[in-house]
């Protein structure tokens, strides 16, 4: 069977290299755009998102017990506790559906269960609570407060649809995994482990803090023009309790398994922002994919089920950083885009990404992903067909 896929796969590798479309001004502007969103990715993403969320990954994976992510996020935790710790998640982290990616594969791997996991999979993304007030100030508060409802309940619903689909798998997954110790003596008291947590969120979170709207002279803008200070101050911090309270042993685990993950995630990331750029065009909302905006906007006037599904599947596989789906979103519902449909790409296209995708399968299989993926796209729909029927 292997060898079938391998020989069906360098059939499908060579037909693309005989229909290579090499003289289609199309096709090359399509490859600079991806070029570009690669060189954006790496100047705007890379050193300020991901970076910090490895670090925080290594973290949680060297210095929080398998113990204490059992206790709150583990098959037999509290419900209640465990999907709202999950859920609410999203509201601390104002990161994207790449720089999410580290914490859920840290977790994962520490026991966390199913249900959980992928609840903070989604939360982490799509309840950025900074994204939430920027579509209700931009958008509209309508389309705030239904973004944010929507991605709360969301993350619960799929979190426990993910724990009974795959119920018998995780079972065995729990029986077969390293059996839970004791919290091991760190040495440190709770309040350091969690000023030196703190720290390296609250640097994720400001060096990111997005810029506020032309004319903008409130809070938003005032963190804003105080971001660097404030990371500063955070970075301060982290310094001083790692000289203080750590030993060399201890931060040389730390970055190893910092390094582990960005290995793991770092090729599969890069690849998927080459082709989502080369399919839908780069960071300036070009014309220039292979895919045209046009088509997009074209496919998503009004409020019928395929226009919210078209919506959902296609914000699905584009790559939105931090913030940024809000500015592309008002373009397009400028251009015709129903209010159904825009929230549809609201739910689905934050939480998701196809560099995204490429990584979870890493993490959790392939069926696991699928479903996953299917879940955020059909509850996206119907959200947003209940929603542009509504208003």
């Amino acid at each position: 069977m292997k060898e079938r896929w391998k020989l069906l796969i360098i059939l499908a590798v060579f037909a693309a290299c005989w229909f290579l479309p090499v003289g289609s001004e199309r096709f090359w502007g399509a490859v600079q755009e991806s070029l570009s969103l690669v060189k954006w990715y790496a100047q705007e993403h890379v050193l300020l998102c991901l970076v910090p969320a490895f670090f925080i990954a290594g973290a949680i994976s060297v210095f929080v017990s398998q113990g204490a992510v059992m206790k709150y996020l583990g098959p037999k935790a509290n419900k209640a506790l465990a999907y709202g710790v999950a859920a609410a998640s999203g509201t601390i982290l104002a990161v994207c559906s790449c720089t999410v990616l580290p914490l859920f594969a840290s977790i994962h791997k520490r026991g966390a269960g199913l249900g959980p996991a992928t609840a903070f999979l989604y939360s982490g993304p799509a309840i950025n609570v900074l994204a939430i007030i920027l579509t209700a100030r931009i958008l509209g508060a309508e389309l705030g407060i239904a973004r944010a409802v929507g991605a709360i309940s969301f993350a619960v619903i799929i979190g426990l649809f993910m724990h009974l689909i795959f119920r018998k798998e995780e079972a065995a997954r729990q029986v077969e995994g390293p059996v839970v110790m004791p919290d091991e003596e760190k040495g440190r008291a709770l309040w350091q482990n969690g000023l030196y947590f703190t720290a390296m969120i609250g640097i994720l979170v400001f060096a990111n803090w997005g810029k506020p709207g032309e004319g903008d002279t409130g809070p938003w803008a005032a963190i804003f023009s105080a971001k660097w200070i404030v990371t500063g101050v955070f970075l301060v911090v982290l310094v001083a309790s790692l000289a203080l309270w750590f030993k060399k042993d201890e931060l040389s685990t730390w970055v190893d398994s910092s390094w582990t993950f960005a290995q793991q995630i770092l090729p599969l990331l890069l690849g998927g922002v080459v082709v989502a750029g080369l399919l839908l065009g780069g960071p300036g909302g070009t014309e220039r994919g292979l895919i045209p905006n046009s088509w997009i906007v074209a496919a998503v006037g009004g409020n019928s089920l395929m226009a919210n599904f078209f919506a959902s599947f296609v914000g699905a596989f584009m790559y939105f950083a931090t913030l940024t789906e809000v500015p592309i979103l008002e373009g397009l519902i400028k251009s015709g885009m129903g209010k159904g449909p825009a929230l549809s790409l609201l739910l689905a296209g934050p939480a998701l990404s196809l560099p995204s995708m490429l990584v979870i399968r890493s993490v959790m299989g392939t069926k696991k992903t699928v479903v996953f993926v299917c879940l955020v796209v059909l509850l996206s729909t119907v959200a947003g067909f209940l929603y542009g029927a509504v208003f």
